[in-house]
């Protein structure tokens, strides 16, 4: 089974838009009308157009000195994250080139159907994924739950306000690495909201998990749950109670980032 474990939160030290097409389908009589008399044409008005609204913007980030420039972020951003989680497990968790980009992307991606490989800002969880039941009917093995432990807890253990306040504080990188993906312009703070809040909605499950295997990898064999993004299938797999510390301390991250709101 895909190890795509994105808790990208901790990695940016807390945590496009979707955009609906409207289609219109006109109508048309049967019977065709009379031609109208030619008419002058108006002169083309200019189209008013608006820029995107911010819906949870966040103050100017007090700095005592200028950030790094995004491509000469790395050591930096690093030297943050070392302080704030220990050098040993940044070492043990986090990728050190473009982090900013890959935390980026990563949560970007979050609420699609996958994170890819090379652009994950964490290391692979480590250990092999574990099958339980039979041969014709395999599910999850619990022992799998206890891979993700460690990361979890530390995600957990750090003081939310500080996890707020190092992400405020390099903000502009990580809105300067989004409007890099080449969206619209929009604003990262909303998106990464969204995906708190897309996380937030996967169910909670209990018991072993029923898997398939059409191929090498596992799946999940109910295809409403694998046809779930790759966020939602990471929390499914780590299990209940890994699961529930996660959300709790999303539902705290988004609480005091929505705080920070400023006035548009």
């Amino acid at each position: 089974m895909n190890e795509n474990f994105k808790y990208i939160a901790a990695a940016v030290a807390v945590v496009g838009l979707s955009i609906g097409a409207v289609l219109y389908i006109s109508a048309r009589k049967d019977r065709a009308a009379p031609p109208p008399k030619p008419v002058a044409a108006a002169p083309a008005q200019p189209v008013a157009t608006e820029e995107p609204a911010i819906k949870h913007p966040l103050p100017a980030p007090e700095l005592a000195q200028p950030l790094p420039p995004l491509d000469e972020s790395d050591e930096p951003v690093r030297n943050t994250l070392e302080g704030l989680v220990g050098k040993e497990s940044f070492e043990q968790f986090f990728v050190t080139k473009d982090l900013v980009r890959h935390v980026v992307v990563s949560i970007d991606n979050l609420s699609t159907e996958k994170v890819a490989e090379r652009i994950r800002a964490l290391k692979p969880t480590p250990g092999r994924f574990a099958v339980g039941g039979s041969e014709e009917a395999p599910v999850g093995d619990p022992g799998n739950f206890q891979r993700y432990e460690p990361l979890v807890q530390l995600f957990n253990w750090r003081d939310t306000q500080q996890l707020i306040e190092t992400y405020l504080r390099h903000y502009p990188l990580f809105q300067e690495a989004y409007e890099s993906l080449g969206h619209p312009p929009q604003y990262f703070n909303d998106r990464l909201i969204e995906v708190i809040d897309h996380l937030l909605a996967t169910p909670e499950l209990e018991g072993p998990i029923a898997l398939a295997q059409p191929g090498v990898l596992y799946e999940f064999a109910d295809p409403k749950l694998e046809s779930r993004s790759a966020g939602q299938k990471a929390l499914l797999r780590m299990g209940s109670g890994n699961a529930a510390v996660v959300k709790q301390k999303l539902r705290e991250l988004r609480s005091q980032l929505v705080a920070q709101q400023t006035e548009n």
